[in-house]
């Protein structure tokens, strides 16, 4: 029931509840599977191992950073309780994942479900544009994240702006928390590497249908967004998934004729990929920083930088310190470094080991529920690791370019790495989890070396001018 609700769950939050349940949305549908979903989960809590996890601490403490960066930041106490509860959904995914996808099985269905959401989108997307774009449709102003709603029923999966040179073009969004062309651009570039799961060795006809059609679909969908985010996070994902087969200054050459290639096509929709090009967003982040120096504890509030800035600063890790400060930024940090050391670890072949007989006072202690254990060896483990690899660097990739700290996306990509994490640890093919201090320490050096990158290249930037 968990895992069936945690899937409905999902595609509510990335379709929007009225595509999924038209009129009765109105009853907050949503709120009610959350709620479902979290009832279900209780009784098998404490047999799963997210409460072992320092994500699962990192994300009580991002929820106390959301409201004390309201009730401090801002002085305004009734507004925690608020800000909490529009960042809880999303992280709620974390938890979902790790308890209920707890085979292979359930994660190549959750997989499934991104998939489905970006060819639901993409279809709609390609249907609007065959039937041409109203005159009063959405557009977006400058070169900027600040819209012009127009009908929102004449085209809602495109928005228009201009290039460059001035000329009219489309972009492909998504609808509720994706309607922005870019971060519907960012699921994309997540779910093509996860695709690949499903790539069966030898078999010519089942991998062209069900693996390498599908990512054509989904190359197509990330050109219609004309996401530079995405075309760059594109790029990254090709160097670190060559890297290994062919080296990495091959890679480096593949990756900037696919650059030529794509710029050939039109990638971006006319827009310029350069320095002077992201003049203004380099200006935001740091103005970020400057929020960031003069409330540096607990920042700003959650979701106030716009107020402060004009617009937020489309940067990750800027939005997340100048909002929650450092003590929110922690925690952030807190999530990624485990996650980001835990993927590297499954997707490396010399840390990880063939499966080790399991007897039954272990099975008790580290299997998921009573279920039989399934059957993954060793190199499907490391094959695994490196998709669930690729598809971060991705996010992190065009989270550098755009304001997505708190996005689900972000939580169910933490969530998959755990589980196959824990499914290697379980099988006696990796070494334990990094003890808890250590974590805590490195993930505090990863937050204060991730502010001093940003500032030196900031510097240097300004230096350039």
């Amino acid at each position: 029931m968990g895992f069936v609700l945690s899937i409905i769950y999902f595609v509510t939050y990335y379709l929007t509840p009225t595509t999924i349940f038209g009129p009765l949305a109105v009853f907050r549908i949503e709120l009610i599977l959350a709620v479902l979903a979290f009832l279900v989960s209780l009784p098998v809590l404490g047999k799963s191992f997210v409460l072992r996890s320092p994500q699962s601490l990192a994300l009580i403490g991002l929820g106390l950073a959301t409201i004390l960066s309201v009730v401090i930041g801002m002085g305004w106490v009734g507004g925690g309780m608020p800000a909490f509860l529009m960042f809880i959904p999303n992280a709620f995914a974390f938890f979902l994942v790790c308890i209920h996808f707890d085979s292979m099985k359930k994660l190549k269905a959750l997989i499934l479900m991104m998939l489905f959401v970006c060819l639901f989108v993409i279809a709609q997307g390609a249907m609007e544009l065959q039937r041409g774009i109203p005159a009063n449709a959405a557009f977006m102003t400058g070169d900027t994240d600040e819209f012009q709603s127009g009908d929102i029923d004449t085209a809602p999966y495109l928005l228009g702006m201009k290039s460059d040179s001035n000329e009219w073009f489309y972009r492909l969004r998504g609808l509720g928390e994706i309607n922005d062309p870019n971060d519907f651009a960012q699921v994309i570039v997540c779910v093509i590497p996860l695709v690949f799961i499903f790539w069966t060795p030898k078999k010519i006809i089942r991998n062209s249908l069900f693996v390498l059609l599908p990512i054509s679909i989904l190359l197509y969908g990330a050109f219609l967004t004309h996401s530079r985010s995405s075309m760059l996070a594109l790029l990254v994902m090709a160097i670190v998934a060559a890297r290994r087969r062919i080296g990495l200054v091959p890679s480096l050459v593949v990756a900037a004729g696919l650059f030529v290639a794509a710029s050939a096509l039109n990638f971006t929709g006319g827009r310029q990929i350069s320095a002077d090009a992201g003049e203004d967003r380099t200006a935001l982040w740091g103005e970020g920083l400057e929020l960031l120096k003069s409330h540096p504890i607990f920042g700003v509030g959650f979701g106030r930088m716009a107020d402060f800035a004009g617009q937020t600063a489309h940067n990750t890790l800027v939005v997340c310190a100048a909002e929650l400060g450092m003590f929110g930024l922690y925690f952030w940090s807190l999530f990624l470094f485990p996650t980001m050391r835990n993927v590297l670890v499954i997707a490396s072949p010399e840390k990880v080991g063939e499966a080790k007989p399991i007897v039954a006072k272990e099975k008790a202690a580290f299997q998921f529920g009573t279920k039989k254990m399934e059957g993954i060896d060793r190199l499907e483990i490391c094959r695994i690791g490196r998709l669930v690899l690729i598809s971060l660097t991705g996010f992190l990739v065009s989270a550098w370019f755009l304001s997505r700290a708190f996005v689900m996306t972000f939580f169910l990509l933490g969530g998959i790495a755990e589980v196959i994490f824990e499914m290697a640890l379980e099988r006696g093919m990796i070494a334990e989890r990094m003890p808890g201090p250590r974590v805590f320490l490195y993930s505090g050096v990863m937050a204060i070396s991730l502010i001093l990158v940003m500032y030196l290249m900031l510097r240097v930037v300004n230096l350039m001018h």
